[in-house]
């Protein structure tokens, strides 16, 4: 059924509904955001699913296989997001969000800068500055003079509705970034947040990320 725009701001969904999966496989979890899509009505909430995946590279509907510049034995799945490859694995918080974009009354771009800023906005309150960059979508750190990305974008909109969302790079193995070009940038580097501060895990970052996200969507504040 097509996500359409509400008449009347009383009867809008707007609180988020957040749901932490724990450990899921990669592709059941992307059919079920497809299936939640497919499905929802105009009344249906927004949701915000958490989760961390077995060792997977993603491809984007644009991606080129050229950015895999080779494979240490890891999936590779073509999805229908946007962007090139990255990987997913443990130790990385997977942000999924299925969002009514027409309804909230915001764009794609929007809700990218929405959602750096939410990451920037957490990242600041451990001790760790951090930014977005327009050119490039996602978040980075500085490092040894120079930069890392930390979070990564990958967004599918559909009916006016969107999947996919943002990884955040959190206590990880960090080898499998070195086999492919990330996000399709050669050379770009890759940082976690285990190399800023002591003791954070995939669940600790997802319950202090979460409300701030969905505070963001649901308020008009900028990034």
């Amino acid at each position: 059924m097509m996500c359409t725009e509400l008449s009347g701001a009383a009867t809008r969904p707007r609180d988020i509904v957040v749901r932490a999966l724990g450990v899921t496989a990669y592709e059941p979890t992307w059919r079920a955001m497809q299936a939640f899509n497919a499905a929802r009505e105009s009344t249906t909430r927004d949701e915000i699913w958490l989760t961390e995946h077995a060792p997977v590279y993603t491809l984007g509907l644009a991606g080129r296989v050229e950015h895999l510049l080779r494979n240490p034995g890891v999936p590779v799945i073509k999805v229908d997001r946007g962007g090139q490859i990255t990987y997913h694995g443990p130790g990385q918080l997977i942000v999924y969000l299925m969002i009514d974009l027409r309804r909230n009354g915001f764009g794609v771009r929007a809700l990218v800068r929405k959602l750096e800023g939410a990451v920037v906005e957490w990242l600041d309150s451990v001790g760790v500055f951090a930014y977005g960059k327009a050119a490039a979508p996602g978040v980075y750190v500085r490092r040894s003079g120079g930069e890392a990305k930390i979070a990564a974008l990958g967004l599918r909109v559909r009916n006016g509705c969107t999947y996919h969302g943002l990884s955040v790079n959190i206590a990880m193995d960090l080898r499998p970034f070195d086999d492919i070009d990330p996000c399709g940038y050669p050379g770009l580097a890759v940082t976690q947040l285990a190399e800023y501060v002591a003791g954070p895990t995939v669940a600790t970052a997802g319950h202090a990320l979460a409300p701030i996200i969905a505070r963001r969507l649901t308020k008009d504040v900028g990034t």
